[in-house]
């Protein structure tokens, strides 16, 4: 039993997903080649083992190729400026048609269908396996096959947020991408949510051994590697918290969190405290340490998986935490202080005395002209000798501050601001705002300026840029972008080449 439950060594899977990561781009064009046969990957209890972690390891690599997830939901229209790189600029003006190769690169969906394909594949591959193999047990494949199905339905909440209407594809494909229209995004997101209420059914809260409805360890590793990284109820009931809000279905939003609020902690997860555990080199986006992490992609220097591309930390940091003079994005001097005006805030405040920083645990050398965005700093092992080396820093999808943010924002649309005034407060009194005073003031501006200060740089500003506007419309230009669809993405050319039915997003259509 221990030589078939043994640990896929971690050189084997590596290299299994660096194929993977250099070949998505390219899976969904060609007639498959593989040297081992498809039916021969679906043999035993192994099979299925390397085949979920590719998965996962596919939708890492679909988020950080050329740091799609930031390009897509920070830096977009949001609060940093390029210090010097045009092609950097054409995102952060909504330039998408500019002819950079970043942002060419960006416009295309197929590394999500290649994750999407991979979570099929699994799903009509592993009951054979649980046929063959009497070590695979029923519990481990029911399990799997939920983590599945909550993962095509992520993939595609993420991929409607970025281009609207996208093909629904619900069987796999070997070579040519099937020929099907892009399906209405209310139909996706329909049928994302009903995967994802049932994969939470069969899903633990944790994968700690001592969960009922996991009374054991997964493929006989416990906690230390799983934490985070791996669906589970919370983090199924994140995702079902989003999809409602983007839909503004925000009684589904107050019933999802709910849950999550009343559950958290039998997944061992917590909120942070600023300076030791959400800001820290060593803690919060570092590896499956954090303790707010719910749903996370990460990048484990000890498992040697770190990267010098694809993290936020490639264009925001400098010196002195690597060798780069100057970073290629930062946020303006002038902007920080419009954001962070809250007497007492850890995150950044003024000291009203000296006029210089008080607190600071998002910025760096905020004395010079171009101050460092410094929140996520993860380098190597949580240290940093100032010279360039690997990004090791974990893609956080989500975590409890946002959720209780989250929680606030429906919670205002449902009429009920007490319960709204609770969760912001409990937020700002966490980063140091002893008394924060709502009285007089307009909840929906706070929630979303809170949101801007909180998850600053975490891949949020664009998307809650397009929530408060359909909110509030009371930006004429956003609106127009919204009306027109602007807010979504350009589709790749070579992608609409290689599918004659489908079509331009009309905003971008040349």
């Amino acid at each position: 039993m221990n030589k078939i439950f043994r640990s896929v060594p971690r050189i084997a899977v590596l290299m299994a997903l660096t194929a993977l990561l250099f070949s998505c781009s390219k899976m969904l064009d060609v007639k498959s080649t593989r040297v081992k046969p498809e039916k021969d990957n679906w043999g035993d209890v192994e099979d299925t083992r390397n085949a979920l972690i590719g998965v996962y390891g596919l939708m890492r690599a679909a988020l950080c190729d050329n740091a799609t997830f930031w390009m897509q939901g920070e830096f977009r229209m949001g609060d940093f400026k390029s210090v010097s790189r045009p092609d950097l600029r054409a995102v952060i003006d909504n330039n998408l048609n500019a002819s950079y190769k970043l942002v060419r690169d960006i416009h295309s969906w197929r590394r999500f269908y290649a994750v999407i394909n991979a979570a099929n594949l699994f799903m009509e591959k592993a009951g054979a396996v649980r046929q063959k193999d009497a070590f695979y047990s029923e519990l481990n494949y029911k399990i799997d096959i939920a983590q599945m199905r909550a993962m095509r339905a992520f993939v595609y909440f993420y991929m409607v947020r970025a281009w609207g209407d996208v093909p629904l594809v619900v069987s796999s494909f070997d070579g040519q991408f099937p020929q099907i229209r892009r399906t209405r995004q209310d139909t996706v997101l329909a049928f994302a949510e009903k995967e994802l209420v049932a994969a939470a059914k069969d899903l633990p809260y944790t994968y700690n051994g001592s969960d009922p409805q996991l009374p054991g360890n997964y493929y006989n590793e416990g906690i230390g590697r799983w934490a985070g990284t791996l669906f589970n109820k919370i983090s199924v009931y994140a995702v079902l918290a989003h999809i409602a809000a983007w839909q503004e279905h925000y009684t589904d939003v107050m019933a999802y969190t709910k849950f999550i609020m009343d559950n958290y902690p039998k997944a061992g997860i917590s909120f942070t405290k600023t300076a030791v555990e959400l800001t820290r080199a060593n803690d919060g986006f570092f590896g499956r340490r954090g303790p707010s992490q719910i749903l996370n992609f990460t990048f484990d220097y000890m498992s040697q998986e770190g990267t010098n591309a694809g993290h936020i930390e490639e264009y925001t940091l400098a010196k002195p935490f690597i060798s780069k003079l100057v970073p290629d994005v930062y946020v303006p001097k002038d902007t920080i202080v419009k954001i962070f005006d809250q007497t007492g805030d850890e995150r950044f405040s003024i000291d009203p005395n000296t006029g210089y920083p008080l607190r600071d645990y998002y910025f760096t050398s905020y004395g010079q002209n171009i101050p460092v965005f410094s929140k996520i700093k993860i380098v190597e092992s949580g240290t940093s000798s100032g010279t360039f080396r690997l990004f090791t820093g974990t893609l956080m999808f989500t975590r409890m501050e946002e959720l209780a943010l989250l929680r606030a924002e429906a919670a205002m649309q449902t009429g009920d601001r007490p319960e709204a005034e609770l969760w912001m407060a409990n937020v700002m009194k966490s980063r140091g705002i002893v008394n924060p005073s709502f009285q007089g003031k307009d909840m929906i501006d706070e929630i979303f300026a809170e949101r801007r200060r909180e998850l600053m740089g975490e891949g949020w500003r664009f998307y809650d840029r397009v929530r408060y506007q359909r909110i509030k419309k009371n930006d004429t230009n956003f609106l127009d972008l919204i009306r027109k669809g602007g807010i979504y993405w350009p589709v790749a050319e070579e992608v609409l080449g290689q599918n004659a039915t489908l079509t331009q997003n009309s905003y971008w259509f040349k």
